[in-house]
């Protein structure tokens, strides 16, 4: 049986000037095409695009406008064959935004993020209701609208993904059921033996005895959304790469919470793998989280990419290089020091001044590999040993005070920097005198994971582009981050270096 439909619908091009339709074959079915618009299917969102010869207009399929009639719909491939058919985007659904992006998908994008959180332990540092706050919304908001988008409340998913965690590392390691029910959330290991019964049929050890094989290293494969080229976060890595925390290609040292230990990735395949120490076990979600937002694994590449290839100044980077995601960091406060280190200093400059401050200031630690032997300094020893030390290590006395008192606040809970929490950490960051607009665009961008962050004031941005930059990002909203990312790689091939 062939694993491509036999079948393909026939969009029709309205020609105003000869008033004839030309049919251009599609490779979606045209019952299929109906049946998602009269559903508002949001599964089809952006497949494909509705022209409503009634009205004019073009729409996505789950636009809130009261759905035309079958007669009067005729289905395109993309927004631009739409618009060559004389057809002007809809106000309502906002076809020119790339789905999911769409104010009439706020609530759906809501729960994501909630869930995301969810997923890396959130609710196990924090209250429902200091996660609705980071989200910047009510707990009973944020109940409500994840019960609509998943049929579940916000601690029904934690629980399921704390289940699933633990089945997973019952498979995939040999740690005792103990450590593997602590390392997945839960509290209690005879709260964690019950539920696992109540909700698999079974004891968490026959999980274990049903395992064909179970590797003795912490070693985990994460799958990503669409292609994966690990080059671009290896090359942003390189030129950052800070002496006794990191070594090539990628090993690090990691600090999570309490546990602390070391870190490799893989990027040679198409799915990442990374292995980790038992010291870093007890954290295990917060650190799959913690390099699936560094590596930007859930972004829906190919959507971006038709976005940007409807526009003349990125077009051809898209060509060029089709597979540019964010790379960023594993810990959002290393991100926000290594960014106030780098005010207005080249990479190579700020990087020599990270490794000085993680060899002044940052705790020893025995990894027994080479050129392995610290952990970046924590906001607690970054406030303790004040602005005058940390300025003789060669940065400017107003840079080591901002640093300070950036530290402090973090140490002291004032300020809390999380992936996901965006609108929270841009609040913080800007309530912090001495952190300006670059600093909190570029925090936002590689360590909050914020789409649509863009440190317009950057001098690698400027030099790499010729037009009126200011003018032409309002055109990649919601999407600026990723523009940015793609004049950086602009930049670094034609000059050999990056931001």
């Amino acid at each position: 049986m062939s694993e491509k439909p036999n079948h393909e619908c026939v969009r029709f091009r309205r020609d105003a000037a000869l008033g004839k339709a030309h049919s251009v074959r599609m490779p979606i079915d045209e019952g299929v095409c109906h049946a998602a618009v009269e559903a508002r299917d949001s599964r089809f969102d952006g497949l494909f695009f509705t022209g409503v010869t009634s009205t004019g207009v073009y729409c996505r399929c789950v636009c809130p406008a009261r759905t035309p009639r079958r007669g009067n719909r005729r289905f395109f491939a993309s927004a631009a064959a739409a618009e060559k058919a004389g057809f002007r985007p809809c106000l309502m659904c906002r076809p020119e935004l790339a789905p999911g992006a769409a104010p009439i998908d706020a609530a759906e994008r809501l729960a994501h993020d909630a869930v995301r959180r969810i997923e890396a332990g959130a609710l196990e540092t924090q209250s429902l209701i200091e996660l609705a706050s980071d989200l910047g919304v009510t707990d009973r908001h944020l109940r409500r609208v994840m019960l609509k988008t998943f049929g579940a409340t916000p601690i029904e998913i934690a629980q399921t993904h704390r289940l699933l965690t633990a089945k997973r590392l019952l498979r995939e390691t040999r740690r005792p059921i103990a450590e593997i029910a602590f390392a997945s959330g839960f509290q209690s290991l005879r709260r964690f033996n019950s539920l696992f019964r109540d909700s698999y049929g079974m004891a968490p050890s026959r999980v274990r005895q049903s395992a064909a094989s179970r590797s003795r290293r912490l070693t985990f494969s994460l799958v990503p959304r669409g292609t994966f080229d690990g080059q671009g976060f290896l090359g942003h890595a390189q030129l950052r790469r800070v002496s006794g925390l990191e070594i090539a290609p990628y090993t690090r040292t990691l600090v999570v919470g309490e546990h602390q230990g070391v870190l490799s990735l893989d990027l040679t395949q198409a799915v990442p793998i990374v292995s980790f120490s038992d010291d870093l076990l007890p954290a295990f979600r917060r650190v799959i989280a913690a390099v699936r937002g560094a590596l930007d694994l859930d972004a829906d590449v190919a959507a971006i990419n038709a976005f940007f290839e409807r526009d003349p100044n990125l077009a051809s980077d898209v060509a060029v290089d089709p597979l540019v995601r964010l790379p960023g960091g594993l810990d959002p406060f290393e991100t926000a020091i290594r960014a106030i280190i780098g005010q207005q200093v080249t990479v190579k400059a700020a990087t020599t001044l990270t490794a000085r401050l993680a060899e002044a200031c940052g705790a020893p630690i025995d990894t027994g590999i080479e050129g392995l032997n610290r952990l970046f300094p924590s906001a607690a020893r970054l406030a303790e040993a004040g602005a005058d030390r940390i300025a003789k290590l060669g940065m400017p006395q107003r840079r080591a005070d901002t640093l300070v008192r950036f530290s402090r606040a973090v140490a002291d809970t004032q300020v809390r920097l999380a992936r996901g929490a965006i609108a929270a950490g841009r609040k913080a960051m800007a309530s912090i005198p001495g952190i300006g607009p670059w600093t909190i665009e570029y925090v936002a961008l590689r360590g909050l994971g914020d789409p649509d962050a863009f440190p317009l004031g950057d001098a690698g941005l400027r030099l790499a582009f010729a037009g009126d930059l200011e003018r032409s990002s309002e055109n990649w909203r919601p999407w600026r981050g990723y523009a940015t990312a793609r004049i950086w790689r602009r930049r670094q091939r034609l000059e050999g270096t990056g931001t």
